[in-house]
């Protein structure tokens, strides 16, 4: 079984509430991956975990996105999941998609943190990783909400907070 490499980037699905501020802030871990995997992977170890950036989808910069694209090029893994915020999940795809054409890509967010309802962000993560475990052809897709298509099928439907694929 070949290893996946799993780029924790941040966005909504690392919030927590901070009571010092009232706010929800990204977290600097990858505390709600691990914890996903501890309870989903029982007896699997062929996921590598690595932090990268930590950031809400909207602070994401073209560096940011540089930055994601040299980690991609230079891990030895085919297969990638990046944990994303869904605000500019899709610029992010379509900039790997323009650098990196040799390995299978999916991105996955959720729209409520794993802190505060853990099943979204649960279902999205598997369901990457599932789709995985097949040979799927190399490109960089989206995973939100059971529907898992190239980058450019799936788009975010801002007026009922869901993602839809396009007709």
């Amino acid at each position: 079984m070949k290893e996946i490499l799993i780029l924790n980037t941040g966005g909504t699905f690392n919030k927590v509430y901070n009571p010092i501020n009232g706010q929800l802030e990204v977290s600097q871990n990858n505390y709600a991956v691990e914890k996903i995997f501890e309870n989903f992977l029982k007896t699997n170890n062929n996921i590598k975990i690595q932090g990268l950036l930590f950031k809400d989808s909207l602070e994401m910069t073209k560096e940011d996105r540089s930055i994601l694209v040299n980690v991609i090029k230079n891990a030895k893994e085919k297969k990638i999941i990046i944990v994303h915020g869904t605000d500019t999940m899709d610029l992010t795809a379509q900039y790997i998609d323009k650098h990196i054409t040799n390995k299978e890509i999916i991105l996955v967010g959720t729209m409520v943190p794993f802190s505060i309802e853990p099943i979204e962000a649960t279902a999205n993560l598997c369901s990457a990783y599932g789709v995985l475990q097949k040979s799927i052809q190399d490109g960089v897709y989206i995973c939100m909400h059971g529907h898992i298509k190239k980058h450019h099928k799936i788009y975010k439907n801002r007026e009922i907070g869901v993602f839809e694929c396009q007709k």
